[in-house]
């Protein structure tokens, strides 16, 4: 080879290597870490620019008062809302009342839904005490027509109307509030809530109807459950602890004859237990039933008076830890209930 060839062939690898040095210097400052990739093979393997997402919508924040509430609720308002229930599991909500702390937490909420009817005493302190915030009150049985309240008088009362020394008087306005007992007014309460779930966030209305919709359509066959189960029922009354079943009572044709009145820790006077034990004896009951969360020495004390057993009607005013562990909700515990009034009055 001449040296003339020599020279070009030298200076052609130098502008060679020159230029695989600037590709490389500006690869190295073209922010890929120093990887070496030449500036053309980056721009093809950079990704195109990621919009930035939107943040997920903020979720409603919704306080029940006691669990019926509750479950209605978080069926109503599916995943468009944190529910959460005021009253603990195995606590009696008829005793229960907010804490200065839940009344902040409350305050801080949505909305707070609750029965209403008496039931929930405390419910225009906590609206009084969060005036000017943004929380809604719901109240499950609006429009709903009420049930006087078993009077003591009525209801093999004391004499002259007197309270035993330490009883309780939990005053419920003269009305039973028990209404979600009864699956055809539970529809009721449902779409109460749903009505008001959708004045709290109007946008939203139509997926709180079709979740209504699709609860109360169990409500529904679970009520049609309750009437073809007891049309034909041998007997239609049935003793009680607690007078908390007279909606369900009235909605399928039956009596029910409690031993105390609406608050389930009432205890009876004498002449109410003479007076329930001598009913009994004449109907010839075989059942007494008694009810969760409350002590069951009552119920079982008339029981072993007349020979008969005692058994559990539940008002569902609260989940025990077993219900829980069981993964019990509303409509279980009131199929629960079906079975034990049909096993009670066809005795």
């Amino acid at each position: 080879m001449n040296t003339n060839k020599k020279t070009k062939k030298r200076k052609g690898y130098l502008a060679a290597l020159s230029l695989s040095a600037i590709l490389a210097v500006a690869g190295c400052g073209s922010g890929n870490n120093g990887a070496g990739v030449s500036e053309g093979e980056n721009l093809a393997a950079s990704p195109s620019p990621v919009l930035e997402a939107s943040p997920a919508p903020k979720k409603l924040l919704i306080k029940t008062s006691f669990y019926p509430m509750y479950e209605f609720t978080r069926n109503v308002a599916g995943d468009l809302a944190e529910v959460e229930n005021l009253v603990p599991a195995s606590v009696e909500p008829h005793d229960w009342e907010p804490s200065p702390k839940d009344m902040a937490e409350i305050s801080e909420a949505d909305a707070l839904v609750y029965n209403g009817a008496g039931m929930e005493g405390w419910v225009d302190q906590v609206m009084e005490s969060a005036k000017g915030g943004g929380l809604t009150a719901i109240e499950a049985s609006k429009n709903i027509e009420l049930m006087k309240s078993v009077e003591e008088e009525d209801n093999h009362a004391h004499e002259e109307g007197e309270h035993e020394e330490g009883e309780e008087d939990h005053d419920h306005g003269g009305l039973d509030p028990h209404v979600w007992l009864s699956p055809a007014l539970a529809v009721q309460e449902v779409r109460n809530i749903e009505a008001g779930l959708a004045e709290v966030a109007p946008g939203h209305a139509e997926e709180f109807k079709a979740n209504a919709d699709a609860y109360i359509a169990k409500l529904e066959e679970l009520d049609q459950e309750f009437k073809d189960s007891l049309a034909a029922v041998k007997r239609k009354d049935f003793i009680t602890q607690h007078a908390a079943f007279g909606y369900l009572a009235k909605e399928y044709g039956l009596t029910q004859v409690p031993i105390a009145g609406l608050s389930p820790d009432q205890e009876p006077s004498a002449a109410q237990m003479a007076e329930i034990v001598e009913f009994a004896k004449e109907h010839n009951v075989k059942t007494i039933f008694f009810e969760t969360l409350v002590s069951s020495s009552v119920a079982d004390t008339i029981a072993a008076e007349i020979g008969a057993k005692s058994a559990v009607l539940n008002p569902i005013e609260g989940l025990t830890e077993d219900d829980i562990a069981n993964n019990l909700n509303y409509l279980a515990i009131m199929r629960q209930n079906l079975e034990a009034l049909k096993a009670a009055l066809n005795e």
